[in-house]
């Protein structure tokens, strides 16, 4: 291993001469942070057996390489807090020997993880939007909040992608599609890195691939799933988005966590891909490797592991770096190692300007929710709606809107609107007593503002969790004296047990928790319009609530607007069902508004799926992109395709994708067009997501029946045609052949774009021609689409 890889070797002169004149003491302290708030809160794992003794004053006189969480541990007033950071970092600069001020980091996964700051869609919604542009703005005005208040670095984007529904954290993750995953994590890596605030990607790598769903579970993953599944989001942030940082991730891969391993935070991060930033530590992970893994006798052993393996700043505080200084002075740690470490913060810090900033002036005002704000987590929110099914119910209109019931656990509720990370979960929950700070109107609520004229009564039916069925009897009753019945269920995001989905509330099952099927089943039978509403972190086994269908081998055919998915008998007991179903992934503060102007008709549904929706449980762990030996088939009577496909969505109109054409042949490493007409073939205005999908027919290892090579979202009016261009490099088809080399290989390549992975609804084929090209690095990663629009293509 080269110890001067990485940004060591690019420092610059100012760094250098800094560097030199540190002692071993003021190097430790660069490479670790210090956790000021940390209390009672769980609010990281293990948080409570790994309380620092170390006192602030003490632990911040050499020097403090990050403050942890300032802004986002307790609800403090985030001026208040602002006037001690900049007292703070002038300290830091005016009293210790080298006057560096410290990196401030905070969560902002669905936002600023501070309070009064807007809290948007949780990830799983940016992925049903499919609208890079749209969440590279969110991230933009994220930044902004955060540099305001002097916040240097955010714990975001996670780049996970789900391989298992069962994993509690699928809400903090984009898809199941490692290309949509790449394509909206550069754009969130773009939108933060604009304002000054360097992106941490997280969790590198594997960790959502872990052993039956379960948190922190080993991974047993082979290496050409980690490199074609696992590892192409993050090189696309890195190579195509430019990201400054890198979270380990907590897993064990084969045996071996990636906090200790150079394979992956070395050899792959630095040596393949040329990343200069820096690799901080998930909280508590250097620890681990002594008290989880145990593959390190001591706390010293753990820190001489990490940081020679590529970790080069312990978070939240130095638990296991604190050594680093005497292990140098053992011989135990070779002091260059040290050194690289401190060489890559350093200049991480001059390239954020802290090396420079006085911190005179903190912030007289902040709007950490302003209309802005809300504007963006409003049109995020509506575009992330899914629109599972729908018999003609939606939208609501007439005399569907005199009288409302509006029922369900999640229908009044806040909280049932953001995900785990978001401050109202991840941090309010410890203290009930602290106002939210930002307005959360509810589904409820929202409904009432949208239908001024219903009349609107509410019944909660049973809570998310536990077996109470005696709120139950209530809502039947309102379902029975109204028009229809809007009911509202699924999730609570919490922390470790406390809710339904969030980091350490793994599952083993899919159905939906407590007695809330019974809930929308009792609703249902008394007859009256049902339109369900599910808020939730992750896709449910739901084939009860969607419209019966036949059965067969997996294709879903004919879907538009109103018209019912294919199920199978078994999935559909014979009981009336919802009328329509609208699947909402935590979509934050703007999500009940959102919801009531999808259920009005104001605004039309065009969330996709971004995951499959899971069959059941026992079907896990399931990917669209899985060979044929990965379906359903007749040598096995465990069946696996799932309820509803990744990319199926539905609105209140209908198109018509015809005329694929593609070139007839391109050569391997260069890049084909393809081309497809879409017509809004309805009498409603409508957003289409354009989904160009491919089929590698013959590889030398087997290929995945479907794969996502471009998308594009197209508004249209009715009757409104247009041409979609998609210029796609062979790239897109690249895979790791035999020899471990990416590869793009000549054969035959089926393409087809639908509404769906396994909707052909217009088809082409392409030879991809000449030898096998090896990928390089420097290869273009991402597709293009352009829309061509003209006035002639009307038609009545």
């Amino acid at each position: 291993m080269n110890v001067h890889s990485g940004t060591s070797s690019r420092a610059s002169a100012r760094v250098r001469e800094l560097l030199g004149r540190m002692t071993l003491e003021e190097k430790r302290a660069q490479l670790v942070g210090y956790w000021v708030d940390q209390g009672d809160e769980v609010v990281a794992p293990m948080a409570g057996e790994m309380q620092t003794s170390t006192r602030y004053e003490e632990a911040t006189a050499a020097g403090l390489g990050h403050l942890t969480r300032v802004y986002g541990t307790r609800p403090v007033e985030p001026l208040e807090r602002a006037r001690w950071l900049w007292g703070e970092q002038r300290r830091l600069r005016e009293q210790t020997r080298l006057g560096i001020p410290a990196i401030v980091h905070e969560e902002c996964l669905t936002g600023l993880a501070a309070w009064k700051a807007a809290t948007f869609p949780t990830p799983l919604a940016w992925g049903a939007s499919f609208d890079p542009a749209l969440v590279a703005e969110m991230a933009s005005e994220i930044g902004r909040s955060m540099r305001e208040l002097g916040i240097h670095q955010g714990l975001a984007p996670v780049l996970d992608v789900i391989r298992d529904p069962r994993w509690g954290r699928v809400d903090e993750c984009i898809g199941e599609d490692p290309y949509l995953v790449g394509v909206l994590g550069t754009a969130y890596v773009r939108g933060l890195q604009s304002q000054g605030v360097h992106a941490t990607l997280k969790h590198f790598v594997g960790y959502s691939a872990s052993q039956g769903g379960r948190n922190h579970a080993p991974v047993h993953a082979g290496s050409r799933e980690i490199a074609d599944m696992l590892l192409p989001p993050f090189e696309m942030a890195i190579r195509d988005g430019g990201a400054r940082s890198v979270m380990n991730s907590y897993a064990e891969i084969d045996g071996v966590p990636v906090a200790a391993t150079t394979r992956y935070l070395t050899e792959v991060l630095r040596e393949e891909w040329g990343f200069d930033g820096v690799v901080v530590s998930d909280y508590f992970a250097v620890a681990f490797l002594e008290t989880m893994h145990q593959v390190a006798s001591d706390r010293a052993d753990a820190a001489r592991a990490a940081i020679s393996a590529g970790v080069d700043v312990e978070l939240p505080s130095g638990d296991a770096f604190e050594h680093l200084a005497d292990l140098v002075r053992s011989g135990a740690l070779d002091v260059e190692v040290l050194d690289r470490a401190v060489l890559r913060v350093l200049s991480e810090k001059e390239e954020l300007g802290l090396l420079d900033e006085r911190f005179d002036t903190p912030p007289t005002h902040i709007d950490l929710d302003s209309p802005v704000h809300r504007a963006l987590a409003r049109t995020l929110a509506e575009e992330s709606l899914v629109l599972l099914s729908n018999d003609g119910t939606l939208p609501l209109h007439g005399r569907d809107t005199r009288r409302i019931a509006v029922i369900g656990p999640n229908a009044d509720s806040a909280e049932a609107l953001m995900g785990c990370y978001s401050f109202v979960n991840h941090v309010l929950a410890h203290h009930p007593d602290s106002p939210l700070g930002i307005a959360l109107p509810t589904v409820r609520e929202a409904l009432a503002a949208r239908f001024g004229d219903a009349v609107i009564e509410h019944a909660v039916g049973c809570d998310v969790e536990g077996e109470d069925r005696s709120g139950i009897a209530a809502a039947v009753q309102l379902a029975r004296s109204s028009e229809v019945a809007v009911v509202v269920v699924g999730d609570r995001a919490g922390l470790f047990g406390r809710g339904t989905v969030g980091e350490g509330n793994d599952v083993e099952s899919l159905e939906l928790p407590g007695v809330q099927r019974e809930l929308v089943e009792a609703v249902c039978a008394t007859g009256t319009q049902v339109v369900l509403v599910l808020l939730t972190g992750r896709p449910y086994a739901i084939g009860w609530a969607l419209p019966e269908r036949t059965t067969g081998s997996g294709a879903v055919t004919g879907l538009g607007a109103g018209q019912a998915p294919r199920r199978t008998a078994a999935d559909a007991p014979d009981s009336p069902r919802p009328a329509a179903v609208l699947q909402a992934f935590f979509p934050g503060e703007e999500g009940g508004p959102a919801i009531a102007a999808v259920l009005s008709g104001a605004v039309a549904p065009s969330g996709h799926l971004p995951v499959s929706l899971p069959r059941s449980a026992g079907a896990q762990p399931f990917s669209y992109l899985h060979p044929t030996l990965g379906g359903t088939s007749d040598v096995t009577s465990a069946g696996s395709d799932p309820l509803l496909p990744f990319g199926h969505g539905l609105t209140y109109t209908s198109f018509a994708r015809t005329d694929l054409r593609a070139d007839a042949s391109v050569t391997a490493g260069e890049a084909f067009t393809a081309t497809v007409r879409v017509r809004n073939a309805g009498d409603r205005p409508g957003t289409d997501l354009v989904q160009l999908y491919a089929r590698d027919e013959v590889g030398s290892v087997t290929r995945p029946v479907a794969q996502l090579l471009a998308f594009e979202r197209v508004r249209l009016e009715p009757g409104e045609e247009v041409v979609v261009r998609f210029d796609v490099p062979t790239q897109r088809l690249a895979f790791t052949g035999l020899a471990g080399r990416r590869i793009v290989e000549p054969g035959e390549v089926t393409l087809w774009v639908g509404p769906s992975c396994v909707e052909r609804e217009t088809v082409a084929g392409i030879v991809v021609s000449g030898d096998v090209h090896i990928v390089g690095l420097d290869e273009p990663r991402m597709a293009q689409a352009s829309v061509q629009r003209r006035a002639d293509v009307r038609v009545a």
